[in-house]
């Protein structure tokens, strides 16, 4: 749950406004009003005489064989499989130059070679954004959309501040993502082309869309959030408490639509079954059915819901499905507040029944997806530390890293099983060795000069490629890759 509305008093008075943009999506922009990454480089190559940074180019494609979800895949690890880069420098940025107080909260989506993402930008008391793509070997915009046609054919619409994370259809050619921030009303589930950033369809509704969309084959399922009101969280009366919807997606149209309270946790799907939490005034895990129903028949010898199963706190955080098990992080607090008494808990659950099989308790809320390779998953907690735990031993704490001395962790981990890569709210990205939790390097991922005000450094880092390419709160989007030796040629 992403509690803007708080945070906006801590937000500049002479914050300047987005600038009022409308038109046709735009393309081929430059990547940036200064391209201070290309002068870096080319200082690094100069300096060190006997290395290279090694850049996209130099990397083997990795085949795009599956839907690209928040978090990649299944097991919310954001790696494509291809190398864990460690020695990082800066390969690229981006940075609206129309925008430049855009916030980038979402985790990007890449389907080689391109970097999907989506922007957030505040000017109190509403919020604007902006879904785009960018080459993911040089960070250069191929087209930006920051605004929908009408459904009744009046003026179009200027988009929503995004939080949802966009998804990607297998075949690389229709991205969805939800709209709109927590105090949004009367948001909605968007698909672009993406190819041109053009809108093909949208689903509106009267809620807001933070959770991110899962896709399998032609449907794509996502949670439609409460809007809160009050000290006790509540919906206000006769408001809709929150639903999950599945539609599909060559055509737009609502298959179905599933009552869960406040479901903006981000679902997983595996074997046709929808996993998603339920957040404030919720607090269970439902599994969800996907399937487009034919026949009664079918509808009465399956009913939608296959299980619900109760969480001891609010289920905000995204779902993790690894192997049997489907793990989701719980706890009291949310991405702008801390809990006075915080707790939080992992919990492992039976795929097949929703049976609690174990939980790993945490000190304080877990709201980023819990990443896992093989056997080993890790937690990131809201106190600031990476928790690393054993699948087999039921949730044993293997190591425990603290990234930077105050700051918390609101974001999942990136996974490569031999690094880890965490981002805390302060701006700094952290890697990890993944044997004991040693941190190996940090970086400022915010402006030089302009520090994260509001700690909203949430986008979950993904690595692809050798690339690790993240959002963050003033310095726009981000690709890092590994400056290597060289011997007898480039790596």
């Amino acid at each position: 749950m992403l509690l803007l509305i708080g945070a906006w008093w801590l937000w500049p008075a002479d914050a300047p406004a987005a600038a009022t943009r409308r038109g046709t999506p735009q393309a081929g922009a430059v990547a940036g009003a200064t391209d201070w990454t290309a002068i870096g480089l080319a200082y690094l190559r100069e300096r060190d005489a006997g290395s290279a940074i090694v850049t996209p180019s130099d990397l083997p494609a990795t085949a795009n064989k599956s839907p690209t979800i928040f978090r990649g895949n299944p097991l919310s690890n954001g790696h494509d499989g291809g190398p864990s880069p460690v020695g990082l420098v800066p390969v690229w940025s981006y940075i609206d130059p129309e925008d430049d107080i855009a916030l980038y909260l979402s985790s990007v989506a890449v389907h080689w070679p391109w970097v999907y993402a989506t922007s957030a930008t505040l000017v109190p008391p509403n919020s604007s954004g902006s879904v785009l793509c960018l080459d993911a070997r040089t960070g250069a915009r191929r087209w930006l959309n920051y605004e929908a046609a009408s459904p009744s054919g009046g003026e179009a619409a200027t988009f929503k501040g995004f939080f949802s994370s966009p998804a990607i259809t297998a075949d690389g050619k229709s991205l969805v993502v939800g709209q709109g921030l927590h105090q949004d009303r009367n948001s909605i589930l968007l698909c672009f082309d993406t190819a041109t950033g053009a809108l093909r369809w949208q689903v509106p509704t009267t809620l807001h869309v933070e959770s991110s969309p899962a896709i399998e084959g032609d449907i794509v399922v996502v949670g439609a959030g409460a809007v809160e009101i009050g000290d006790d969280h509540k919906p206000a009366p006769g408001d809709d408490p929150g639903f999950v919807m599945g539609v599909r997606i060559s055509d737009g149209k609502l298959l179905w639509k599933v009552a869960v309270n406040d479901p903006e946790s981000s679902p997983a799907i595996a074997d046709g079954i929808a996993y998603i939490g339920s957040g404030v005034n919720g607090n269970e895990v439902v599994a969800i059915r996907i399937a487009d129903y034919d026949a009664e028949a079918d509808k009465a010898r399956l009913p939608r819901v296959a299980w619900r199963t109760k969480t001891p706190y609010p289920a905000i955080s995204a779902v993790t499905v690894a192997g049997d098990l489907v793990l989701i992080g719980t706890g009291r607090g949310d991405f702008a507040y801390a809990d006075p008494n915080p707790a939080g808990v992992v919990l492992a659950l039976d795929k097949a029944t929703g049976a609690l099989r174990w939980q790993a308790d945490m000190p304080d809320a877990v709201l980023g997806p819990v990443a896992v390779q093989g056997t080993r998953a890790i937690v990131p907690v809201r106190n600031g530390e990476v928790v690393a735990i054993d699948l087999n031993a039921k949730g044993d704490v293997l190591w425990r890293q603290r990234i930077t001395d105050t700051a918390p962790i609101l974001a999942g981990a990136a996974f490569t099983g031999t690094h880890v890569y965490a981002v805390s709210s302060d701006g700094t990205l952290a890697v990890l060795d993944a044997a004991d939790g040693k941190v190996i390097e940090r970086h400022p991922i915010n402006r030089p000069g302009k520090p994260g005000e509001l700690s909203f450094s949430i986008s979950a880092p993904v690595i692809s490629n050798g690339l690790v390419i993240v959002g963050s709160e003033t310095g726009g989007i981000q690709a890092f890759g590994a400056k290597a030796a060289v011997a007898g040629g480039r790596q």
